[in-house]
């Protein structure tokens, strides 16, 4: 069996018959990581117990007992989540040496459904960026060329994926952190919708945004995955009771009749000339299946960006404030704490604790919330927000689902928008929107730059249409140019 190509389902049908153990598979993901990872730096903290829990699963097997859907499977977590004595981080120095008491319900259902954990992946800190070049534990590189980054906030789970050093991976995204970084690594990301998947165990930066979703090789895998991590959960109160359809049973390429949303607002938009070309020939590969386009319009599309930075750093000011070095993680080295005052201490501490971009964040929100200032800008960007949701329920109405780029260029080069903020945020152009709706989205590897870099296409669907976006995935995915192209790791 080919490790790098071969499928959940496939894994699960040798590793539940023998053909080959859990054990084997996960040594080969070691093995794998420890002769690449020094390259890439997508896994900050391996797992000691992995094989300890390969071999649980083989017993069970080897007992005939019954083993989860994914029996087998190694995966890699983004280090946003919480894992039971695993150290979880947050990308930051403020978390260096937090080992969590409790795994995130992501984490528990899968490994109930088999799921091996290898580790915890690289992310920019408290996933606050859009290049994985602000995590505390150092950059992460894209495998197709190591001069470019990875995408962000999930920079490592995309590095990790693409370069096959797992089998899944799972990110988290606010405002395109799974779906940015799929698209610059060839891989599929979906951000399901907003209370699909619970937040509990999840560091918190902007809890009306946070989801968390499958980053893996195939759609036929991402469905699988999201039928495992999807569902209510008492322990947030935010998910839906919404029943989980059977992805990946449903998949079809058949997606004739189908209409697909041409958004006027984001024809506007100034593309790379490779994005470019791979939409137009998205659009022509679809209009060969037989789907209908349909030209719908959502105007507060324009200011989703503004939208999303106001809204997602106000609610980090809040979320960050527990991290003042009383109770747990880092304290700032004080030689007489007697005579600190309070004040200094929080501000030594912080300032010392939590990286540039982290820090520019919570002061724009705390700005944003501040007395005076709350109605003119937080609350005013909750009310545009409703009004944005609507129009894109007006616009489902005409469609089954939204095309277009997921980013307006291909992966760019370490180190060529840090300096520029203005630059990199608006990286964000065609993402945010689906966070601050609350819609499922995807990236499904579609295309090449002239670089030989991947460029994936953004799928925008309504409120628990997964199994729309996925299926209009499933067929680009069977046309893709990326489709049996690897990164030069392999």
């Amino acid at each position: 069996m080919d490790l790098l190509k071969a499928g959940f389902k496939e894994v699960k049908d040798a590793v539940t018959t023998k053909k080959i153990s859990a054990v084997e598979v996960t040594k080969f993901f070691l093995a794998r990581t420890e002769k690449l990872n020094p390259k890439l730096n997508a896994f900050i903290k391996m797992s000691d117990t992995a094989l300890e829990d390969a071999a649980a699963i083989d017993k069970k097997i080897s007992q005939g007992e019954t083993v989860g859907p994914l029996a087998g499977v190694a995966f890699g977590i983004k280090d946003m989540l919480c894992t039971k004595g695993l150290r979880t981080t947050a990308g930051s120095k403020m978390l260096e040496n937090f080992i969590p008491p409790y795994d995130a319900t992501v984490v528990t259902r899968l490994k109930n459904a088999g799921v091996v954990v290898l580790g915890k992946l690289n992310q920019d800190e408290f996933a606050m960026g859009s290049s994985n070049e602000t995590s505390y534990f150092g950059k992460c590189k894209n495998p197709w060329n190591e001069d470019y980054v990875p995408g962000g906030s999930s920079g490592g789970s995309a590095s990790a994926q693409a370069a096959r050093l797992a089998m899944g991976t799972i990110g988290t995204d606010t405002g395109g952190s799974i779906r940015q970084p799929s698209s610059f690594t060839g891989i599929v990301g979906v951000k399901p919708t907003y209370g699909r998947v619970s937040r509990y165990g999840i560091v918190a930066f902007a809890s009306s945004l946070d989801q968390a979703g499958p980053m893996v090789s195939s759609v036929e895998d991402a469905a699988l995955t999201l039928e495992v991590i999807c569902g209510h959960d008492k322990m947030d109160s935010t998910t839906s009771q919404k029943p989980v359809p059977e992805f990946s049973k449903n998949l079809t390429t058949n997606i004739k009749g189908m209409k697909i949303g041409i958004l006027k607002e984001y024809e506007k938009g100034v593309l790379h000339p490779d994005v470019e070309k791979t939409y137009r020939a998205s659009l022509e590969s679809l209009k060969k299946m037989g789907v209908e386009f349909v030209d719908v319009s959502v105007s507060l599309t324009e200011f989703a960006v503004p939208m999303y930075y106001l809204i997602s750093a106000s609610e980090a000011s809040s979320n960050l404030a527990r991290y003042d070095g009383v109770k747990y993680g880092f304290r700032a080295d004080f030689k007489d704490l007697s005579s600190m005052n309070l004040d200094d201490f929080y501000s030594e501490t912080r300032g010392q604790g939590f990286g540039t971009e982290v820090k520019r964040r919570i002061m724009l929100g705390t700005y944003c919330l501040s007395s005076g200032y709350f109605d003119a800008y937080y609350n005013k960007a909750c009310q545009v927000r409703r009004m944005l949701r609507d129009q894109y329920v007006e616009a489902f109405k005409k469609c089954d689902a939204i095309l277009s780029p997921v980013t307006t260029s291909p992966a760019f080069k370490l180190n060529e928008r840090s300096k520029d903020t203005l630059a990199m945020y608006m990286n964000d152009i065609f993402t945010t929107s689906t966070n601050l709706a609350g819609l499922t989205g995807l990236s499904v590897p579609f295309g090449l730059s002239s670089e030989g870099l991947p460029i994936g296409m953004q799928l925008t669907g309504s409120h628990f249409e997964e199994q729309k976006i996925l299926n209009i995935a499933y067929a680009l995915e069977s046309v893709s140019d990326v489709k049996g192209k690897t990164p030069h790791v392999f």
